[in-house]
């Protein structure tokens, strides 16, 4: 039985969607990669969303099923409006995954986190044999760090330790806790953790190492080593 008050085909984002056009025509193009029966695993944010559905309607069209890995609450209650099955990575592996990404390198190293979800968007892109992020050209830089701050998960009984460390430690230009816009308070992440903004002088997958080295910190948005293919408008 489902409830009757979560059904819709088109979830929608809660913000205008900027760049709507660039973002739809790579949604349609992964969509593309659909198969019957696949376990797709579905990034975050307003790319995702887009994708999403037109994963959906491509799956309605040919009359296949699929079910899906999230990496967000939100995009659990986006499958949840359109009936599409979800599971985890504890069930099943996905066949495939797909994302977006704040900035993107030549090397295909990527910065992400602006949803909040990276620790859960990395384990997704890890556990997949084959990786989809979906780009407009404006997340394209030549080194990491020009437009986008480096998002760093914290356990919240840390903050103040991890704060002091990377600003004794490490060539820290700014840093900041990332506040929430709807609610008081800090932003919140899906296992319940606190995200620091920060921006370093250098960019390096050195860094992300050094980054989880430091007791209190989860995981970083720095993404080395994924080797994506890239999908852009």
């Amino acid at each position: 039985m489902h409830w009757n008050a979560a059904e819709t085909d088109h979830p929608e984002w809660p913000t205008t969607i900027e760049n709507y056009e660039a973002k739809s025509h790579v949604a349609h193009e992964v969509a593309k990669r659909l198969r019957d029966g696949d376990v797709v695993g579905v990034g975050s944010g307003s790319t995702s969303m887009l994708a999403l559905r037109a994963i959906f309607d491509e799956a309605r069209r040919q009359e296949w099923h699929f079910s899906a890995v999230t990496t967000s609450l939100e995009m659990a209650i986006a499958c949840a409006e359109l009936q599409v099955p979800t599971t985890t990575l504890l069930q099943e592996r996905p066949d495939w995954s797909f994302d977006g990404t704040d900035e993107v390198d030549e090397a295909l190293n990527m910065i992400k986190g602006r949803g909040g979800a990276m620790l859960r968007e990395k384990l997704l892109l890890a556990s997949s044999p084959e990786r989809y992020i979906l780009i407009d050209e404006s997340k394209r830089v030549t080194k990491l760090g020009e437009k986008a701050p480096v998002p760093v998960e914290v356990i919240p009984e840390a903050l103040q330790f991890v704060q002091s460390r990377l600003l004794e430690e490490f060539d820290v230009r700014e840093i900041e806790l990332r506040m929430a816009v709807a609610k008081d308070g800090p932003v919140v992440t899906e296992h319940g953790n606190v995200i620091l903004e920060v921006t370093f002088a250098n960019v390096t997958s050195e860094l992300d190492v050094r980054l989880n080295c430091v007791p209190g910190v989860v995981g970083s948005g720095l993404f080395f080593g994924f080797q994506p293919t890239i999908i852009s408008a």
